[in-house]
């Protein structure tokens, strides 16, 4: 069969190497296989099957230093994920039922206690019989915490199957960030960095959650997952049917042919693997100076780092070898400077170094406060109605006496006029038109507080690169948000003094674990706010989907999805909120809202504060075009996520309803919450729409620097 496309040059710098107990592993996990009842009689696969699908190779490529019983057991952890997506396809996606594959898959999670003392239940099929003797033979090596992450990775991996059997019951192709987000949690790589600790070293508990290695778990993932939906796409596509592939999304996305797609879709896997490589060299080792670690920590994170990129330069020789995909013509035959052998076919350096060096490159050349002009606005997709709360015109001078009692108009980063400007009571009156006196004063009180921590921080900290005093500054914020009566420090600025005014009102009634979860919100934006620093000081565009996901955290996303939920009580179970078609709701709104900033604010931040964090941005460095065909992308962007949310709560979220039982009460919070987000939507674009802050003739007027004869405020205490 010919193929749909010639396949790109991969950017893969870290040869291959082979576990030498690989025949080991090969006849091991065939007998597994067998004994699960994997092969014959299945109605799945053959012994030929398993044969030339490779799952040893697959192993000793992607883990080439561990012993022979460890590189068996992750065989056959391989065999099983595997023989999974074929057994769920044959059974489920071929047949489309839902109902039968949500049963299957309730079912999985039995098979993985966290105790292992706690009973399973008798398997039904070899995908139980596998998992259940899979989880016994591995976590006794692993912690607790471990077996936390590694258990919420196998059942995403698994649910989400779900959302691809949705999918393919509408004919629905997913758009190009929904599918990112979505196909790591199918795809299962976050699920093989989790076998990677097994193999190498478990992930100190200090820096399981942070950032960075989050990030080198998200860009091993999107990676990993990009390369396949290369070599499988014509299985996938036009064998399955499947609408879940990564050049398939941006076939649909950009309207371009296949061979585009698939070009497309191999420069972002190369950028990831950029951002990969940015973030083990930069962000990992600043991350160990910050959390003190102890050597054995240190060495821990590194031979994890090491292991993933073994996997990547592991799964792409298998990909190249493997009977399951396409890969005519991508094995060069070319030897690297005379070598051959494992590792060496993906190594064309010349052509390696000519096109990653220049996209490297790119990232850090812009130019800043380039005159681009007024933003250029399009015509925006906006189906819901803007109301506003009849309580506005009292709530601005309100707000500007607490401004002036917090000191944030003191400290020469704002005054009266840049506040006037932002008109917070505004946005906050389009958010919650519903909103008490009382409550639109505490909305709009944490909208300016927001706002201003976000101008204050590049101008007070980025101006002077003073990443450590942001850092700092970024802990004392933190500190000011006492969960269970810690005391609160004095406060040095403004910012401080309004967090703990704000921290005390908001919080007052709510249980601890409650105020955890929205300091966590608060956090979340602060120190995004220090990453977006680093980026500044280093005058380095981010990575697209970086940026994207980072941008909800500096937009306030997490603080402004709790103060929504406020009030909704305990009707609705935590785990509503985070199933994935709620948390695919929220980040539809929250992707839609923070491009309406980009587009508007893109004059602003270009021209005026030199800013390289603005999605239109991004898309024109990424994509070498010109701001007007870089605006039109985001435009359909915006769009396709506006069609999302309006699709994810009209279809998925009454199944998330049935799912979880909801009671007619939490049906309807439910219901109210939709609406305070398509109110949240429409508030935001009417404020961007009416103010002053991103008007041409204001920004002529005001630029964006300190204003004249004031030093800006002293934020940390002098020592000798």
């Amino acid at each position: 069969m010919t193929q749909p496309f010639e396949l790109p040059h991969f950017y893969m710098p870290y040869p291959a190497r082979l576990n030498p107990h690989v025949e080991e592993a090969r006849a091991h996990s065939s007998r597994w296989a067998r004994d699960m009842g994997m092969l014959e009689g299945s109605g799945v696969w053959e012994q030929s099957d398993l044969d030339a699908h490779d799952y040893g190779l697959l192993c000793a490529y992607t883990h080439p230093d561990c012993d022979g019983p460890t590189l068996s057991l992750i065989t056959d952890w391989y065999v099983w994920v595997f023989f999974f997506d074929d057994h769920f396809l044959e059974i489920f996606k071929r047949t489309q039922d839902r109902a039968g594959g949500k049963a299957y898959l309730d079912r999985l999670p039995l098979f993985m206690p966290m105790d292992l003392a706690t009973p399973m239940p008798e398997p039904e099929n070899p995908v139980e019989a596998g998992l259940a003797d899979l989880w016994t033979r591995t976590v006794p090596a692993m912690s607790a915490d471990w077996r936390r992450r590694f258990a919420v990775a196998t059942e995403h991996l698994l649910n989400e199957s779900l959302w691809e059997l949705s999918n393919i019951n509408e004919g629905r192709i997913a758009n190009p960030v929904e599918y990112i987000e979505m196909r790591r949690k199918v795809g299962g790589a976050p699920w093989s960095a989790g076998l990677v600790e097994f193999a190498t070293a478990e992930v100190p508990v200090a820096v399981a959650g942070s950032r960075p290695l989050r990030v080198l778990m998200e860009t091993f993932s999107d990676a990993v997952h990009l390369r396949n939906d290369l070599f499988s796409y014509q299985r996938e596509v036009e064998d399955e049917g499947e609408n879940s592939n990564g050049v398939l999304v941006l076939e649909t996305f950009f309207g371009c042919t296949t061979q585009q797609a698939a070009d497309t879709v191999n420069d972002i896997l190369t950028s990831r693997l950029h951002q990969f490589e940015h973030t083990a060299l930069t962000e990992v080792p600043a991350l160990a100076l910050e959390k003190g670690l102890a050597p054995g920590d240190i060495a821990a994170v590194a031979a994890y780092t090491k292991g993933l990129q073994d996997w990547q330069s592991g799964g792409h020789e298998w990909h190249l070898r493997s009977s399951r995909y396409m890969n005519e013509g991508a094995t060069s035959t070319a030897p690297w400077h005379g070598l051959t052998g494992p590792g060496t076919s993906a190594a064309d350096i010349g052509a390696l170094l000519a096109s990653a060096g220049a996209e490297r490159l790119r990232a850090y050349t812009h130019v800043p406060y380039q005159k681009v002009g007024p933003s250029r606005l399009p015509d925006f997709f906006m189906p819901f109605e803007v109301e506003l709360s009849p309580h506005l015109p009292a709530a601005r001078p309100r707000l500007t006496e607490w401004m002036h009692r917090m000191g944030m108009l003191q400290e020469g980063v704002w005054d009266e006029d840049r506040l006037a400007a932002a008109d917070l009571p505004l946005c906050s009156a389009g958010l919650d038109p519903d909103a008490t006196p009382e409550a639109l004063d505490l909305s709009s009180q944490w909208l300016a507080w927001g706002t201003y921590g976000d101008d204050y921080y590049p101008l007070v900290f980025g101006h002077r690169r003073d990443l450590a005093a942001a850092r700092l500054i970024t802990q004392r914020l933190s500190d000011c948000m006492p969960v269970a009566g810690e005391q609160v420090p004095a406060p040095l600025n403004g910012m401080e003094r309004g967090l703990i005014d704000l921290w005390r009102r908001t919080t007052a009634d709510m249980t601890p674990d409650r105020r955890r979860t929205f300091k966590d919100s608060v956090n979340v934006m602060t120190e995004s706010w220090v990453w977006e620093l680093s980026n500044q000081v280093q005058n380095r565009i981010p990575d697209p989907v970086d940026y994207l996901e980072m941008r909800r955290a500096t937009f306030g996303s997490d603080l402004t999805m709790s103060l929504c939920r406020m009030g909704h009580g305990p009707a609705v179970p935590p785990e509503v909120y985070r199933s994935g078609p709620v948390r695919s709701l929220e980040n539809a709104a929250i992707d839609y809202a923070m491009l309406i900033n980009d587009v508007f604010s893109y004059q602003k931040e270009i021209e005026y504060e030199g800013e390289v964090h603005n999605a239109i941005l991004v898309v024109q460095n990424f994509f070498g075009i010109d701001y007007p065909t870089a605006l039109d992308v985001v435009h359909d962007l915006m769009t396709q996520r506006m069609q999302q949310f309006q699709h994810v709560a009209a279809h998925e979220l009454p199944v998330v309803h049935d799912d979880f039982d909801l009671s007619d009460e939490a049906r309807e919070i439910m219901r109210d919450y939709v609406a305070d987000l398509q109110n949240w939507m429409a508030g935001i674009l009417h404020w961007h729409r009416t103010v002053d802050r991103y008007k041409a003739a204001y920004l002529s007027r005001r630029s964006h620097g300190f204003l004249p004869d004031r030093p800006p405020a002293l934020t940390l205490p002098l020592v000798g």
